[in-house]
Formats: structure tokens, C-alpha cells, sequence
């Protein structure tokens, strides 16, 4: 017999009592790392119609997608301490809550200023949830081979929600509107956190640190603020105070980071470390890259050439479908000899692609995007596992969790500035010729990065992952 909601409530209320199964959490746990990265995607493709319902321009739209960006790379490493010292339980069903009643907001936003603070609200429920699903995942498969297979499904999850993002994205704008990309996620969200309440285990390790909440608020303080100045680079004036605030914010991140030692948000002990002090510069790059010029791809797409909201998405899906396929092949072949030689083959194929990007004109059809996301994809495919396996092989084994939180936040840190710095390059899509000189030059940017990159890792990268600690 099926549990009844009453059922349900009533475990939720007694979090000591373990009610579901292996499987059972990993299901409901994967629902919400998909839903975290879903959101990463699913709203591009919803841009120009934001854009069009809410009347804002280029920079309006950049601090859509950077507003929940920004949330969630601020608050990453410390939201995973916080689940170690008050209980990943607890934590990830508050970051449901959060990301849901985020959601409903952002469905029903009056206005871009509204909208982006909702976005923000997302971005902290995203980052409360998503170092909990793996933690909880983990005490649930205590067999080694059962909790390596269960987090194989994890990432395979996670991968899925990169192609489904502007496919369910184009979709839900073209039928239902803008608001439905964010409304979709309600109904998800609250069937996941009653379940979620019901059949997972508290746990709370006394042994862990205190939050660094100075290195927290400073930390997100410098990233706002870089990100600020790129926004609003027609305003000189704003300019220099955002880039003197971002100066000062890093400045005071590393006295305080120095001050509080191993315990820190980053342990300066780690970040002293080449291999991973590339992998994470590796990390910042790939998403740098990847969602700036994402962002702008896709006002090329719609308010150049005209596609609709199903349309774009169905195009930009040559670009993640080889990610996802090619992510799997990436880690055995990593596993195998190690990150140094995938991760700069994923570089420099990932680059060709992007080189192969600044052929698209305002007319240009399938013949000429195809090669390059399918590029692009694979060689992102091939480097997002070698980076991750690089960080966490570059620090002793105890340590492996905050290196794959640093690695994360690397990430998220890299695409929100990565927004930022292409959307003031390429300008405003309203001259179709300008703005596609624009949208080259952010791909040829990012292609020089991409090789950047991967003369970093084939110089810093040791030869096997497991030579690195």
C-alpha cells in the first residue's frame, strides 16, 4: 500500500528514523542535484522573452543568469561545512525550501529588479542543497563499490540536465511562456522535500569547523563586485569603485584566509599547491568560457537570427549531448593515465570548436554551428571529469571533499564572471552585424583562454593523478 501524505509527514518528523532504502535516496537525492543544474541552463534559452516581457536590456539579462550564478558559487563551500556541523539533512531540506519558494518567486516576478533577487534566492537554495545530496548519498551506500556505482548515477544526472535544460527550456517558453522555466519547478520541489524528509537520516559530525563566515561574505564581496564592473562598463565612475571594493574584498579574504589557517574556507596550505592551483584555475576557464559565450550564443540564435525559444534550444543541442556522452569517457580514460593529458586534449578540441564558431554569420544554417558545438561539446566532455579527478588527486585523500567544493566553486565563479565579460563585449544584439563581431570576439576570447589553460595543466598536471598529492 502506498504511503499516504499523512504517512509521509509523520516520518519527516522523526529525521533519526532512516525510512528509505539505498535507492530510494539516491532517487530523491538526484532529483534535486538535477533541478540545481537544470537551472543553470534551462533559462537561457528564455532570455530574449524575459527580455521582451520585462523590458530590460543586455544587462538586465546578465544579471538574471548571474544572480543565481553568484548565489551559488558564494556560498558552495561554506553551505558543505554547514551540512557537516548542523546536519546535511537539515541543510538540504532547507536549500529545497529555499530553492523552491525562490522558484514560485521568480514565476511571478512584476520586474527585473524583483526577478533577479529571486534568482538570488535560487542560487542560495541551490548552493545549500548541492553539496548535501552527495554527502547524504554517500552515508547511505557505506559499501565502497555500492557508493562509487551510486555516485556514478549521480554525475550521470547531473550530466542529463545540461541537454534537457534548453530543450525543456525552449519548449516551456514557446508553449506556456518565460515564467513556466521557473514555475516548473514548484510542484518538483515540493514532492522532493516531503520525500526527501521521509526517508533520509540525520547526521552531524561534532568534529566540524566552524563556519568562516568572514572569508564567506568577503569572498562573495570581491566576486560581486568583479562582476559588477563588467555589468555596468559604461559607467566609469562605478567602474573604479567596483574594481577599488573588489580589491580591498581580496585583499581582506586573504588575511583573514591566512589567519584562520587549515580551517579556512580555502586553506592557503592548499592553494599553495601547483596542481591544484591549475586544476582550479583549469576549472575557473572551462566555465569562463563555456557560459559566457553560451549566454551570448543564445541571443545570437534568438534576436539575430530570429528562432524561437524551441528552436534555439533544439540547435545548441549538438553542444551538450557530446558533453554528456563524452563526460563517462573522460573519467575512464582519466582513471586510467591520469587528468594531465584529457584535460588539455579537452582544452584544445574545445577550442577548435569555438575557433570554428567565429565562422557563423547572421544567416548562417546547421552546417556552419554543427562542427562547432559538437567540438566544443566533446572537448568539454573530455575536461570536466580530468579537472574534478585533478583537484581532488592534488590534496590528501581526508581532504578530497573541500577539494571537489573548491573545484565546484571554481566553476561557478568562472561563469559568473564569464557572463559578464562577454555580455559587455558583445553588446546589445539590436545591430545584427555589431553584435555578431562581438559574439566572434568572445569566442576567439575564450578559445585563447582554452589553450591558456592547457599549457597550465600540461606544464603543473602531473603525468598520473595518483603522483599529484
Amino acid at each position: 500500500m502506498a504511503d499516504t501524505p499523512a504517512t509521509l509527514f509523520r516520518r519527516a518528523m522523526n529525521p533519526a528514523r532512516h525510512t528509505g532504502s539505498p535507492r530510494t535516496v539516491l532517487v530523491v537525492m538526484c532529483v534535486g542535484y538535477f533541478l540545481v543544474l537544470l537551472d543553470v541552463t534551462i533559462v537561457n534559452v528564455a532570455l530574449p522573452a524575459i527580455g521582451s516581457g520585462l523590458g530590460t536590456g543586455v544587462g538586465g539579462l546578465q544579471w538574471v543568469v548571474d544572480g543565481y550564478a553568484l548565489a551559488l558559487a558564494s556560498l558552495m563551500l561554506t553551505s558543505g561545512t554547514a551540512g557537516d556541523r548542523y546536519g546535511h539533512r537539515r541543510v538540504v531540506l532547507t536549500g529545497l525550501a529555499v530553492f523552491g519558494a525562490g522558484s514560485l518567486a521568480c514565476g511571478l516576478a512584476p520586474n527585473t529588479a524583483v526577478l533577479v533577487a529571486a534568482r538570488v534566492v535560487q542560487g542560495v537554495g541551490a548552493a545549500l542543497l548541492l553539496p548535501g545530496t552527495l554527502a547524504i548519498i554517500g552515508r547511505a551506500h557505506p559499501d565502497p563499490a555500492a557508493r562509487a556505482r551510486a555516485i556514478g548515477v549521480w554525475a550521470g544526472i547531473g550530466s542529463l540536465a545540461l541537454p534537457a535544460g534548453p530543450l525543456l527550456g525552449g519548449a516551456l517558453t514557446q508553449a506556456l511562456g518565460w515564467r513556466s522555466v521557473f514555475l516548473v519547478n514548484v510542484p518538483i520541489v515540493l514532492v522532493a522535500l516531503v520525500w526527501s524528509a521521509a526517508v533520509t537520516q540525520e547526521s552531524v559530525d561534532e568534529r566540524a569547523p566552524r563556519l568562516d563566515l568572514p572569508g564567506m561574505v568577503l569572498g562573495g564581496l570581491a566576486l560581486l563586485a568583479v562582476t559588477y564592473a563588467f555589468i555596468e562598463h559604461g559607467r566609469p565612475v562605478a567602474v573604479g569603485s567596483a574594481a577599488l571594493v573588489a580589491v580591498l574584498a581580496l585583499v581582506a579574504l586573504a588575511v583573514a584566509e591566512v589567519r584562520r589557517g587549515d580551517t579556512a574556507m580555502l586553506p592557503p596550505a592548499l592553494l599553495r599547491r601547483p596542481a591544484f592551483g591549475a586544476a582550479n584555475a583549469t576549472a575557473l576557464i572551462m566555465n569562463l568560457g563555456t557560459l559566457g559565450t553560451l549566454f551570448v550564443l543564445t541571443l545570437f540564435l534568438q534576436s539575430v537570427q530570429h528562432r524561437s525559444a524551441l528552436d534555439a534550444g533544439l540547435a545548441v543541442l549538438p553542444l551538450f549531448l557530446p558533453l554528456a556522452v563524452f563526460a563517462p569517457l573522460g573519467g575512464r580514460i582519466t582513471s586510467r593515465i591520469g587528468a594531465r593529458v584529457p584535460a588539455a586534449a579537452g582544452l584544445l578540441v574545445a577550442a577548435a570548436g569555438l575557433v570554428l564558431l567565429t565562422r557563423a554569420g547572421v544567416a548562417s544554417g546547421l552546417a556552419v554551428l554543427l562542427p562547432a558545438f559538437l567540438l566544443w561539446g566533446a572537448g568539454c566532455g573530455l575536461l570536466t571529469p580530468a579537472v574534478v579527478a585533478a583537484a581532488i588527486g592534488a590534496v590528501p585523500a581526508e581532504r578530497g571533499g573541500l577539494a571537489s567544493a573548491v573545484n565546484n566553486t571554481a566553476r561557478q565563479t568562472g561563469g559568473a564572471i564569464g557572463i559578464a565579460v562577454a555580455g559587455a563585449m558583445a553588446g546589445r544584439p539590436g545591430v545584427p552585424e555589431r553584435f555578431v563581431r562581438g559574439l566572434h570576439a568572445v569566442a576567439w576570447g575564450s578559445a585563447g583562454l582554452y589553450v591558456v589553460a592547457a599549457t597550465l595543466v600540461l606544464v603543473l598536471l602531473p603525468g598520473g593523478w595518483r603522483d599529484a598529492a
